[in-house]
C-alpha cells in the first residue's frame, strides 16, 4: 500500500512513519507540507492512499482533493473534530484525530484495505456500455463507443470526437469512465478519456508527461500522474 504522508508539521510526520512501521503492507513512498507540494507528489507518485492533514499552508486537504484529478484512497489526520462530516462527504475512508493512536490507525487502514479488495467488482461493470444516443443539432443517432477516439469533459456533458462530427453526450465522463471498457478506454487526464485502439504515436512531453496522438489527428497531453500508470500498465 503506497501511502503518502501529507502534514505540515515535522513531529506529526514523523510519528506516522514510526506508527506506520508496524504494518508490512504500508510503503511511505513520500510526504508533503502543503497544498501545492502535496498535488505535485501525488501526481508523481501515484500512492494508493493519502494520509491526510487539514489545515496547512496555502489552503485545506480539501483544497488538495479538489484539485486532484483521480484521488487516491483518503485518510485525514488532524487535531480538529469539527471537519468530520464534510471529510466524510468527500468520500474520506476515516478521520483520526491527533495524536493518533496505533488501534485506530489499524483500523483505518483494514478499511484502505477492504476498499481495494471491493474496487475491481465495484468499478467494472459486468456488462460494459458500448452504445450511446446523441443528438447534434437536429440530427441524432447511436453511437458505437468502440469507434470514438476520443471523448472530452465540459461540465456534466462529454464531447464525442468522432469523424465529421462532435455531438455532446449528457453524461460525465466520470460516469461514462466507471461504464466503458477498461481494456480500450484509458483516462488520460481530468479532461480526456482516449481509446486506446487509436493511438497512433506516444511522444515525451514536459516535466515526465507523454503526448499522445491519436488516429484522426488529435493530440492529448497526460496528465504526469496517469503517464505514470500508462507506462506501468504497458509495461510486460
Amino acid at each position: 500500500m503506497r501511502t503518502l504522508i501529507v502534514d505540515d508539521e515535522r513531529l506529526a510526520r514523523a510519528e506516522l512513519r514510526r506508527l506506520l512501521t508496524a504494518f508490512p503492507d504500508v510503503e511511505v513512498v513520500g510526504e508533503a507540507t502543503h497544498v501545492d507540494e502535496a498535488c505535485e507528489r501525488v501526481e508523481a507518485l501515484a500512492p494508493d492512499l493519502l494520509l491526510l492533514d487539514i489545515q496547512m499552508p496555502g489552503g485545506t486537504g480539501f483544497d488538495v482533493l479538489a484539485r486532484l484529478e483521480s484521488p487516491p484512497d483518503v485518510v485525514f489526520t488532524t487535531a480538529y473534530d469539527e471537519h468530520a462530516v464534510r471529510a466524510f462527504e468527500v468520500n474520506a475512508l476515516d478521520y483520526l484525530l491527533k495524536p493518533i493512536e496505533a488501534p485506530r490507525l489499524a483500523e483505518a487502514l483494514e478499511r484502505v484495505r477492504q476498499r481495494g479488495l471491493a474496487r475491481p467488482a465495484a468499478a467494472t461493470p459486468s456488462t460494459p456500455l458500448e452504445r450511446a444516443f446523441v443528438r447534434d443539432g437536429e440530427r441524432c443517432w447511436l453511437v458505437q463507443l468502440a469507434q470514438v477516439p476520443l471523448l472530452a469533459s465540459e461540465g456534466n456533458y462529454a464531447r464525442l470526437y468522432l469523424d465529421g462530427a462532435q455531438p455532446l453526450l449528457a453524461r460525465s465522463l466520470n460516469y461514462l469512465e466507471e461504464r466503458l471498457d477498461p481494456a480500450r478506454f484509458f483516462r488520460a487526464s481530468r479532461q480526456h478519456l482516449i481509446n486506446l485502439d487509436f493511438v497512433e504515436a506516444l511522444e515525451p512531453g514536459p516535466g515526465g508527461t507523454l503526448i499522445v496522438r491519436l488516429r484522426g489527428g488529435q493530440e492529448v497531453e497526460m496528465s504526469r500522474r496517469q503517464s505514470l500508470r500508462f507506462r506501468e500498465r504497458m509495461t510486460p
